[in-house]
């Protein structure tokens, strides 16, 4: 799973100064993607689904770990070398299951079609993790 990924529109250094590691914002993650890292602090696993940007982490929150006035993500998603269609295996789970279609895949002669991610368009969400057999997707 990705290391380090933290909830929509918190950072490392707001988690630092705010958080209390209370975990309200576990079970209040309807995708169930939140948990608690090793310090007591919330995590994100993209194993079981994406984060759909609802914001019940943040509105569960008491203290100011969040701010919804920046960005949710501050990092895209990334294809690594693991991929199938990097190996000449025609796939395309990822861009299947990217809500914004921020993963497209440029058709090359004689092989496998190969994905790129629109950092412009990809939100971050990590819909295309879970999918991914080969589990290329790199997220953080």
């Amino acid at each position: 799973p990705p290391e380090g990924v933290r909830p929509p529109w918190s950072r490392a250094a707001s988690i630092a100064a705010a958080c209390t590691g209370c975990g309200a914002c576990v079970p209040a993650c309807p995708q169930h993607i939140i948990a608690l890292d090793a310090g007591g602090r919330p995590i994100l696993s993209f194993v079981a689904s994406e984060c759909s940007f609802c914001g019940a982490c943040a509105e569960a929150c008491a203290e100011p770990v969040f701010d919804r006035l920046i960005p949710a993500f501050d990092h895209v998603a990334a294809v690594g070398a693991d991929c199938f269609a990097q190996r000449g295996i025609v796939c395309q789970s990822c861009g299947d299951a990217c809500p914004v279609q921020a993963i497209r895949f440029r058709p090359a002669v004689m092989a496998a079609a190969q994905p790129e991610v629109d950092n412009d368009l990809c939100t971050g969400c990590g819909a295309c993790y879970a999918p991914c057999p080969a589990q290329a997707i790199r997220i953080g």
